[in-house]
Formats: C-alpha cells, structure tokens, sequence
C-alpha cells in the first residue's frame, strides 16, 4: 500500500509523523495527507482499537466505525468542516471502541497544516485515552497492572500465540532500609527503564504490584526470553547504577506459553504465578517455565484450572469432600478426619488435586473456596460428633486465606452459624505460610487459639522453614509427612529422624500425628515413639461422607 502514492509525499509524511510523535508522548499521533486521503497513526493506536494498519486511506471513515453511535455526528460534522477547508483544526471528546469491544472516553486535539498558497495539505494530531491514563503507573511510566490485564485480555480474545514474563525484585526491604524508601523508588525506576530498553520492540514491559513487572511478548520465544533475562541477571550481578551508586538487585522469574487455548486472564496469571514463585522459593532466581513446556498435557492443565475457576464462580460445581480417618494411635479409635478437596465434572473427570490445588493456593478465589470448604466440613462433621463426642475434623488452609483482614473473624463466624464446638476444630498450615509476616501469622494463631480451635503444621520436616515455624508459633500437633515413614520397617535412619521429631514435638509442648500408615508393620513401629495419631491407607483411603459414617461404624 505505501507504493500507491508518490514516494517524496511517503517520506515527507513520516517526517512530519515523527516530528509530531517526539512532541506528543503519551498519545496516539496521526498525521492524514489531505490530498490522498492518506494517513500514518501510531502503533499503539491500531494496536488498542484493531485498526487495519499504521497507513490507511480514509482513515477518517475508519475511525469513525470505533467511535460510540451517540457521539458520531459530532465527530463526522468536523472532519466534514475539516477535509471543506472551513475549519482549522479541531479539539472534541467521543468514546472509541477498543479491540475487546469496549469503550475508553478520548479527547482528539487536531489541526490543520497549510501549504505555501494557503490550501489544506495536512491534518494532524494526537488522541488521548483518557482509559490509558488510568492504566499508567506513575513511578516507572510503564503500563501498569491494569494495562497488563486490559492487553491480556485482548490477546486471549483472539487466540493470539503469547509468551507471558513476570520478573520480581527479591530482597527489596533490604535496599529500603539500607538506603531509604526514595532510593528504592530510584531503584524500581532504573530497573524497568532497563527492562522496557532490553525488550525494545519485541514485546510490552508492564509494572505490576510491588516489586513486579511483567513482559507480553507474540514475537519473542521461551528460549529468547530465558537469554533476555539472564543478561538482566548478569546486568544486576554487575551492578545497577542508580544515582552515582552501584546495587546489585536479586531476580526471580516464571513464563507462562498461551497458545489457542480457551482460559481466562486470572487462570493465566495464577499460572505464571504459580511459575514465578517456585523461581523465587526453589530455584533461586532461576527463570522457571509453567510446566517447562506447552505440550498437550499442559494446556489440558491449563484449560482444567480455567474450568476449576469457573466452577468456584458458579456455585462450586463439582467440588466435593473426602474425609480420611485420624486414628488414636495407642488405642486405635477413630478421634478424627481431615477433610480432604475433590474436584470432577463430566470432560475432565476427577482431577488429582494436586494438579490444582498448588496452582489455586495463589488465586485471589481460594479464600471463597476455602470458606466453603470450612462450612461445608464443618456440618458434615457435626454428624460424627452425634456418634463420637470427642471427633476433631482437621482442615487445610492456604496462605491466601491467612492474608485476609477478616479471615480469624470469617472462621468464627462459620463455626457459630454451624453450631460447631471451638475445640473440635484443627485448622492445618503449612511451610508456604513462612510467605507471611511472622508477627502476623503469629496473631492469627494466637487468636485463634483463644477461642479454643486448634492448629496444626503439616507436611513438618519437608522444607527448611519447619523448625523455625515452630520455634515462634504454639502448634497443638505436628504432622510428619508420609515421605519420612515409607520405609520406616526397613530403615534405621527413618527410626532414628522419627525419634528425632517427636522429641523436637515434645520440646514445644506439640503432640505429633504421623502420615502415611499403611501396614501393620509401620504403625508396630511408630507405636514405640511419642507420637499420638496415626493417618492412612491402612485404616482407609478418603472417604464421602456417607462412606466414612458408615466405615466408622465397627469403632463405636
């Protein structure tokens, strides 16, 4: 198409488009050769309103197809005045609809450039998105996480092949205390200049919560981006200069591949979360892929999470609960259950939950599921208290939850409006709540703890933070992972960590439930240990509820 007019006339219109674009930042530019009817507009403008190109003839009737009904004659009256020479230029507002169907409220300032005798020869401008300008963040000048929302929605909406990036700055408070909070800011400043100038034309750099920013490319793979972020890592290792000083910031990263598959922006996210924290807690800054790779597999994960998410918003369909018994292990009695999350439609079947459960810990939904999940234990467990007076229902929780302002009073709530007993309720965190602030998680321990509900480390021993969790939180149990037992009958250094535990237990006035039970052999053994529970496949596999009333039949 750039063929189609006078070559001289081509490059005297991009000289003046540039000119116009240096002056105008932070808006959509065009620039319309009046003679032709021919017209550059910027990138980001055809880009956020799906325009056909960056050149176009009748550009004017182009646009005037996004700009809402009700504010067309207006706009059509000034183009009309503008192309008849009775006008010279024009300054108006309208809403334009954008790539996803929406529309943004846009003020359009033009105006007319005459040639040597007078005559209309150009008409030029910029538009100012008034939605965009809510979509900036103001410290880095970058999108910000709005934007990325806004622009991933769009992608996804058309099933574009996309490569999602989010790169965090570790130990940040470190700096801020070290150099103050202005510094910091300085810091933030300096590293997405160097994100934005390393990705270039490749792809889109947006500033997300905290220390965050996120990278939306179409043009770049997973391994170019893995190469873009190593010499961002090496760039810090050297040293960041930030006002005449040298920092060292550490990265974390995780990827997310989309290809022609149907989810949403928030499973999108939770993904590359999900990717971007194990690159932080794992793999010490090391860029972590969603899953390594795009195979069929994962784009089934990817899509099932989609389904999952949509389930929680539509009445929890499909979720339902298992319940495996918690035996005294001196007297072998049933004193408990932990309830246990499902998940099956008719597509996918039942979905293993740790296919998404470690996935959806990081939605911004878990808290609601999670308070069905309370809820609904809660009155499936009231039927076991009629039979055993002493059962306690034991109930997972992920950090997400413990964030939130009123989850001590949520929980409280739930109990009083079940009618069930304080003491009959053990409340399970594990390691991933070190992501907390200690003095806060400590609180809602505590607080918990005074009304008489009980709480629980599981999975102790698999991660490093265990010790110092119950070093500075009161745990009623401590729940030993499966993974310490399973040859237990054969090995003597499994005895000798079992040992070990349980004295660690007793030390912090902690009783000790072992998981895993699945001989005769195994619990012969762990009956030598001060440990008070046992939980397994050898006393029964998670049951419905129906299931587990009448399995608990032969213990009363």
């Amino acid at each position: 198409m750039n063929t189609m007019i006078p070559e001289e006339r081509k490059r005297r219109l991009d000289s003046m488009f540039e000119a116009f674009s240096i002056v105008a930042e932070g808006t959509y530019v065009f620039l319309c050769d009046m003679h032709l009817d021919y017209s550059r507009w910027s990138k980001a403008a055809v880009s956020t309103f799906d325009l056909p190109s960056e050149y176009m003839f009748g550009a004017g009737d182009l646009w005037e197809e996004h700009i809402h009904p009700d504010d067309r004659s207006a706009y059509h009256a000034g183009i009309a005045d503008i192309f008849a020479g009775t006008a010279s230029g024009h300054d108006m507002q309208y809403r334009a609809r954008k790539r996803n169907g929406e529309y943004d409220v846009c003020t359009c300032r033009g105006v007319v450039v005459r040639d040597g005798d007078g005559n209309p020869e150009y008409f030029g401008g910029a538009i100012r998105n008034h939605g965009v300008q809510g979509r900036l963040d103001t410290l880095t000048g970058l999108r910000n996480q709005y934007g990325f929302f806004e622009d991933l929605r769009n992608h996804l909406l058309h099933y574009d092949e996309i490569r999602l990036c989010m790169v965090g700055i570790g130990k940040f408070t470190e700096i801020n205390e070290m150099f103050g909070y202005t510094f910091g800011n300085r810091v933030l400043q300096t590293f997405g200049r160097h994100l934005f100038d390393n990705i270039g034309n490749a792809g889109d750099v947006y500033k997300l919560d905290g220390t965050k920013f996120a990278l939306i490319s179409s043009t770049l793979d997973a391994e170019q981006i893995r190469r873009k972020y190593e010499e961002s890592r090496a760039c810090c290792r050297e040293g960041l200069l930030v006002d005449g000083r040298l920092v060292n910031p550490e990265l974390n990263a995780g990827l997310l591949t989309v290809d022609n598959i149907d989810i949403d922006d928030q499973t999108a996210y939770t993904c590359l979360n999900f990717a971007f924290d194990r690159s932080k807690l794992r793999s010490h800054g090391d860029l972590i892929e969603f899953n390594n790779n795009l195979t069929a597999d994962n784009k089934q994960r990817l899509e099932k999470l989609f389904a999952i998410r949509g389930s929680i918003m539509q009445g929890y369909q499909g979720f339902y609960l298992l319940y495996q018994p918690v035996m005294d292990a001196k007297q072998e009695r049933l004193s408990g259950a932990e309830a246990l999350l499902r998940w099956r439609n008719d597509e996918y079947g039942v979905v293993p939950p740790d296919h998404f459960i470690p996935l959806l810990e990081r939605d911004p939904l878990f808290p609601n599921l999670g308070e069905w999940i309370l809820r609904n234990a809660l009155r499936d467990s009231r039927k076991m208290l009629d039979v055993f007076p002493d059962f306690v229902v034991n109930i997972n929780l992920a950090y997400t939850q413990l964030e939130k302002a009123d989850f001590v009073d949520m929980v409280i709530d739930t109990l009083r409006e079940v009618d069930y007993p304080p003491d009959h309720l053990c409340l399970e965190i594990t390691e991933r709540c070190r992501l907390l602030n200690v003095d806060l998680l400590k609180n809602i321990v505590v607080s918990l703890r005074s009304r008489g509900i009980r709480i629980a480390l599981d999975d102790f021993g698999t991660g490093f933070s265990s010790i110092g969790l119950i070093k500075n939180l009161p745990f009623d149990t401590i729940k030993i992972d499966k993974s310490f037992v399973h040859r237990i009958e054969a090995d003597e250094k499994e005895r000798r960590l079992i040992e070990h535990f349980t004295g660690v237990a007793s030390t912090f006035g902690a009783q000790v439930c072992v998981e895993g039970i699945e001989t005769a052999g195994m619990r012969d053994i762990l009956k030598k240990y001060s440990v008070k529970s046992f939980q397994g496949y050898y006393y029964a596999e998670p049951l419905e509820i129906d299931a587990f009333l009448q399995w608990s039949d032969s213990f009363r």
